[in-house]
């Protein structure tokens, strides 16, 4: 039910859907004016449906930022879909998110075909134009995409740089229905502050280490208390790991990589709580915890998504 009822307020829940790596974290990030999720140059940096809200003035886009659209290999993978097209099927609108210069994808096909069997109202932003060197690529990806589908419009980006962010928002609010807002005004996630705490230590993994380890981690926030003088935020974190071998790689030579981690991960924390942080990590292994559904369970994964 709406919280705040005024005749002029307007909302709109908005699925931002893509293939793996095309920034839609780094987008919702960029919308909000506040980093709620992870970002990183490797897929599969989103593993939930994370929700972020915008309002201004009497506009309040409800974003959920989804994983990218994968073929799973294991019951992580499984989950990550089943959350892709959970988010679809109970949003206003959607926001499909493709890299400028890229081909239409697989994933692309199907994400659209569900726009088309849901009759769903989409727009279509061509991020990461920063990146592309040849501009003139992207007038026949635009029409090959929107040969596909109706986009109720069409928006080149880049996250990196802020470029067409505003147009992007614009197009955004359009798709905003009246009937107040559904979340208070200040409301910017519904994200508990254990689970984004995690997700920084996450992500700075997922930067600083190589190859398969960071995609066989998972971080449990076990305390996060806020001294009683409010000086500081005592965070204990444990991060699991599949091998005793990746665990040596995460902690690093007399515990260099762990510092590292821990380091970056506190920068961040102080910076979202504008406080001081004390962040104590721990490594512990748990093999194949990604095809165990009582330990994507006990990580806070919703393994109801994964039931048929």
């Amino acid at each position: 039910m709406p919280t705040n009822i005024n005749a002029k307020d307007k909302s709109a829940f908005l699925a931002i859907v893509g293939r793996p790596n095309v920034g839609k974290s780094s987008l919702m990030n960029r919308l909000l004016g506040q980093k709620i999720a992870i970002v990183s140059s490797k897929p599969q940096t989103t593993r939930t449906r994370i929700m972020g809200v915008l309002t201004e003035d009497a506009d309040q886009l409800v974003f959920l930022d989804t994983p990218g659209l994968l073929k799973p290999h294991d019951r992580l993978d499984e989950y990550m879909v089943r959350s892709v097209t959970s988010s679809v099927a109970g949003v206003d609108a959607a926001l499909l998110v493709t890299e400028a210069g890229a081909e239409i994808s697989p994933a692309d096909h199907d994400l659209i075909a569900k726009f088309q069997e849901m009759k769903l109202p989409a727009v279509l932003c061509i991020n990461k134009i920063d990146l592309l060197q040849n501009k003139t690529r992207l007038a026949p990806q635009i029409s090959a995409l929107s040969a596909e589908y109706n986009f109720s419009a069409v928006v080149p980006t880049s996250a990196r740089t802020d470029a067409g962010i505003d147009e992007l928002k614009a197009e955004l609010k359009k798709l905003a229905q009246p009937g107040g807002h559904m979340f208070p005004d200040d409301t910017l996630t519904d994200q508990p502050e254990r689970v984004l705490a995690g997700e920084f230590v996450r992500e700075k993994m997922l930067r600083l280490l190589d190859k398969e380890v960071p995609h066989g981690v998972a971080v449990v926030v076990r305390s996060l208390k806020e001294r009683t003088d409010n000086s500081c935020i005592d965070i204990e974190a444990e991060i699991y790991c599949e091998r005793n071998s990746h665990k040596g790689i995460i902690i690093g030579k007399g515990g260099a990589m762990l510092k590292k981690i821990g380091t970056q991960a506190r920068k961040d924390l102080e910076r979202f709580y504008d406080m001081k942080v004390n962040l104590q990590l721990q490594v512990m292994v748990k093999p194949n915890w990604r095809n165990k559904e009582a330990a994507l369970r006990s990580f806070g994964f919703d393994t109801k998504d994964l039931m048929n």
